[in-house]
């Protein structure tokens, strides 16, 4: 088994192409080798902001033999009366390098199996690799020098070695070689003998070529130095995969900024660290300090300067936020509702403040009157107006429940206002108040129902206002808080709300243009589209812990949307059905019934005791009881549904008793679908 290494060094590549890279390179190469029949054990894939790396591990020498069938002319037309092949049937040998006697006929065709010769790996890696780093996609790519090709950014250097040899490509103006480069400040011309060596020989020369070991260094490092000050950094995701692409070898650096910024919001200051800065903020025991660690890609003793610059840097900003803080809170945040009319939710759905008035109307639809949720719905975006929110536009929420609390409003606003937003991501913190919760369900559907009333639902590369992520936060919350809400109403409401744009038509054309487009809203398509929709969502939320088949076919029956808790409860208890009996059973009567039956079922036309006991059992099922006893109910009654379809033939000739005995299975089908859609399961 061979060990193939590529290196393509560049010019610092942006961060947020690495990881894109990083998946499209290991997807790439493992189906090059696939579609070559080429057996590999693993693709390691590894990035530095100067350098794409991809290690092939148990890659075998040659790709596999490959036997091909080809199918020929049809047998007349390959051989005469006289059975010699005819000038087709030669042309087909010809074609395809075989000779007469390897030919064989099989469904009246002549066929023939063909030996292709497996290629070396070193000619196949020749042809392809250029290609496939030529591939990559993402954003900004560039041209230099007179070159046609684009990639990121400029490539200055490759190797290409398959165990102790070099297998020479060339990619855009650079030819591969066996020489390397070390980080910046560290040795620059490194000799790559074996891709086993890679890994070290960079590290000796200050490179940390895997990404998920840099990134376990940064952490360990963050912690180390915030320990000597008996405090612990603060990092999130997204922090640490932009510090891990933007380092080679990382090395903290701790700086300190005046503690008379602390008296900002601390999400504020965080934020200006952490989001825009790249710094780690400290925590001790429990509380901000003026303190924070950059993570530097220096090799060196003299950090004076870049601690400097960065505390500069943090100074600017800071005071940019203080200045911004004090003209904001010059007036209550109450104020800035008016402000908040200057502002477009989306084109033809009003401004923010529109926007505002439909949530206080939908949060009262939800729970009825209740003041806090209220005045949090009305002030929920009034931060949007201010300056700092204006600056730092990923605060807004934060902000607003600070200005709210210098405002002296309720802390369950203050609290509502911030809750709103959450969950920030698909994973994220969920709202603990109930303002924070209403308020949230009722933006989250008004962002949801204008989009799909626009005609702008998200597709696989577009996802227009987040809506995948807002359907998912209200289904996450109304199902952890166990919240009473009817999302089939609600969206409905919702439809009604939303301005009909009607500018520069006449008085009588409005009138009627809203109105078909009102009434097209809620009974439209559109409705449809977004009850899929959530339903769609609701279903992948839930995959991981219940079966694909019977979350479908509990929300196939009745529209999961109107009761998400009574959803879950059928899909708990049909996920333990194991009574195939009651399978078939349920599946032969919605077979049978095409359509429904419109009528009642008459005592009078039963020609067989099955009938009767049938109809008994049927009326013994109580919808009230929970869904539990309520299955074991169906299984109970099954016995009896067994021996009707064992005695009685439904489609009888008399046509009275025909659609008697349908009426009595569309009555037996109620009682199914009262629990799920059993043809899907």
């Amino acid at each position: 088994m061979s060990k193939y290494l590529l290196e393509v060094g560049c010019e610092e590549l942006p961060y947020k192409f690495i990881p894109s890279a990083i998946q499209q390179l290991k997807t790439s190469f493992e189906n090059f080798l696939n579609s070559n029949k080429v057996e590999f054990e693993k693709v390691d894939v590894y990035a530095t902001p100067r350098r794409l790396a991809v290690i092939i591990s148990g890659l075998e020498k040659e790709s596999k033999d490959e036997i091909k069938v080809v199918k020929g002319p049809v047998k007349r037309v390959a051989y005469d009366e006289a059975g010699n092949l005819t000038k087709a049937g030669e042309g087909f040998c010809k074609k395809n390098g075989i000779a007469p006697e390897d030919l064989y006929i099989e469904d009246d065709y002549i066929h023939a199996k063909i030996v292709i010769k497996g290629k070396s790996i070193v000619e196949l890696l020749k042809d392809n690799v250029s290609k496939i780093i030529l591939k990559l996609q993402g954003s900004h790519f560039m041209r230099w020098s007179d070159n046609e090709e684009k990639f990121s950014r400029p490539i200055r250097w490759i190797v290409s070695i398959l165990d102790n040899e070099e297998v020479k490509i060339k990619i855009i103006d650079k030819e591969s070689s066996n020489i390397s480069r070390g980080h910046r400040f560290s040795q620059q011309s490194i000799v790559i003998n074996n891709p086993d060596n890679y890994i070290e020989l960079m590290r000796k020369a200050c490179v940390i070529v895997d990404q998920e070991e840099r990134r376990q260094l940064i952490i360990e490092r963050a912690n180390e130095e915030a320990a000597k000050l008996g405090a612990k950094p603060y990092y999130t995701d997204d922090l640490l995969e932009e510090v891990t692409f933007i380092t080679e070898y990382p090395v903290p650096a701790l700086c300190e900024f005046n503690p008379d910024y602390l008296r900002l919001p601390e999400e504020l200051i965080v934020t200006v660290m952490a989001v825009h800065q790249r710094y780690f903020a400290l925590y001790k025991e429990g509380k901000l300090i003026n303190k924070f660690i950059t993570m530097t890609n220096y090799l060196g003793d003299e950090f004076e300067n870049i601690k400097a610059g960065n505390v500069r840097v943090i100074k600017a900003r800071l005071d940019d936020a203080v200045f911004f803080f004090n003209e904001d809170t010059k007036k209550p945040l109450v104020d800035y509702v008016e402000d908040i009319k200057g502002i477009t939710f989306q084109k033809g759905m009003g401004s923010m403040y529109d926007k505002a008035q439909r949530l206080v109307k939908l949060s009262k639809l939800m729970i009825g009157s209740n003041p806090t949720v209220e005045r949090t719905a009305l002030l929920a975006k009034a931060d949007l107006a201010t300056k700092l929110v204006f600056e730092f536009t990923e605060l807004q929420g934060f902000i607003g429940a600070d200005y709210a609390r210098v405002s002296k409003e309720a802390e369950e606003v203050c609290e509502g206002i911030k809750e709103h937003y959450f969950p920030l991501n698909a994973d994220g913190e969920i709202a603990k108040t109930l303002e924070g919760q209403i308020v949230g369900i009722a933006d989250k559907i008004d962002n949801i129902c204008a989009v799909f009333a626009e005609g702008k639902k998200p597709t696989g590369s577009s996802d227009p206002l987040g809506v995948r992520r807002a359907a998912l936060g209200i289904i996450r919350t109304i199902l952890a808080n166990d919240l009473k809400i009817n999302l089939a109403k609600l969206i409905n409401e919702t439809l009604l709300l939303l301005p009909i744009p009607t500018e520069g038509e006449g008085f009588v054309n409005k009138v009627k243009n809203a109105a078909g487009s009102t009434i097209n809203r809620v009974s439209g398509k559109v409705t449809e589209e977004i009850y899929e929709f959530f339903i769609q969502r609701l279903i992948i939320f839930l995959s991981d812990k219940f079966q694909k088949n019977v979350l479908e076919a509990c929300a196939a029956n009745k529209n999961p949307l109107e009761d998400l808790s009574d959803y879950i409860k059928r899909v708990e208890v049909v996920s333990k059905l194991d009574s195939p009996e009651l399978l078939e059973s349920a599946n032969r009567v919605l077979r049978i019934l095409k359509t429904d039956s419109k009528k009642s079922v008459n005592k009078d036309l039963f020609r067989e005791p099955a009938e009767n006991m049938l109809l008994k059992q049927i009326e013994t099922v109580d919808k009230n009881l929970d869904y539990t006893a309520y299955l074991t109910q169906l299984e109970e009654i099954n016995p009896s549904v067994q021996k009707f379809f064992n005695d009685v033939l439904v489609m009888d000739k008399d046509e009275n008793v025909k659609e008697n005995r349908l009426a009595l299975l569309t009555l037996l089908k109620s009682k199914y679908a009262h629990l799920a859609d059993f043809s899907k399961l």
